[in-house]
C-alpha cells in the first residue's frame, strides 16, 4: 500500500489555510488571511497546492478539516467542502477541532484555553489517557492548573505553552493519524450557538454519504 497523503483546511477564522502531509512526513502550508471570500478562494488554494507538489486529487489518501469552534459560516464552508470532497473522490474525511489542534504535539498533560468572546473561553484538557470533553466556561470562573495553551491562557497559572506547530498543519498530521480507524462524518463543533442572524444567502450544503 502507497504512504498516505492527507490534504488538510481551515477556514475557521479569518483565513483560508491548507496544509498537505507528504509521505516522507514533510507538510506544505498554505495560508492566506481573508474577512471574507473564503468559499470562493477554498478549492484554487487547495488546487495550487497539489500542484506545488506535483499531485493530484486522486493521490489523496484522505481529507482534514477543521471543525472549530470559530466562525460559524467559515466552519461550515469546510465542513461541506471535506465532505464533498471525499464523496467524489472515494475516501474518508476526518474533522479535526481546534481545541485538539492546539493540543497536538505539546507535552500532556495540557490545557487548551481559547477565547470564545463574551468574557468566556473554549477549555479542554488533554492527558496521555485521553481528553476531557470541551467546556466553555466563564472567565471569571476559570481555573486551571498544570501547563495550559491558547489565545486565552496568559495570565492563568502554570506555564503557558504556544503551539507546536500551525493549526492546519495538527489537522492534517491528527487526520492522518485516525485515516486507519473508523471515524464520524465531519460535523461543525459548537458549543454554543452562531453570534449572529443566519445570512440572507443560503448555506453551503452538507452532503450526505
Amino acid at each position: 500500500m502507497p504512504p498516505d497523503i492527507v490534504l488538510a483546511f481551515d477556514t475557521s477564522a479569518a483565513h483560508c489555510a491548507a496544509a498537505l502531509l507528504l509521505p516522507d512526513g514533510s507538510c506544505l502550508i498554505r495560508q492566506e488571511e481573508m474577512a471574507k471570500g473564503q468559499a470562493e478562494r477554498l478549492l484554487p488554494l487547495l488546487d495550487a497546492l497539489l500542484a506545488e507538489a506535483g499531485l493530484h486529487w486522486g493521490d489523496l489518501s484522505g481529507i482534514g478539516v477543521g471543525t472549530g469552534p470559530g466562525n460559524f459560516t467559515g466552519v461550515r464552508i469546510s465542513v461541506a467542502a471535506a465532505r464533498g470532497l471525499a464523496l467524489s473522490l472515494g475516501i474518508p474525511a476526518i474533522g479535526v477541532t481546534r481545541l485538539e489542534a492546539l493540543a497536538h504535539g505539546l507535552p500532556h498533560p495540557v490545557t487548551v484555553v481559547e477565547d470564545a468572546r463574551r468574557d468566556e473561553a473554549y477549555v479542554q484538557s488533554f492527558r496521555a489517557e485521553g481528553a476531557d470533553p470541551a467546556r466553555l466556561v466563564a472567565l471569571a470562573e476559570l481555573k486551571v492548573a498544570g501547563p495550559v495553551t491558547g489565545s486565552a491562557a496568559a495570565g492563568l497559572q502554570g506555564p503557558v505553552l504556544p503551539a507546536a506547530m500551525p493549526l492546519v498543519e495538527a489537522t492534517a498530521r491528527l487526520a492522518a493519524q485516525r485515516l486507519n480507524s473508523p471515524q464520524p462524518r465531519p460535523a461543525p463543533f459548537y458549543l454554543r450557538g452562531a453570534d449572529a442572524a443566519p445570512p440572507s444567502d443560503p448555506p453551503p450544503v452538507i452532503l450526505d454519504d
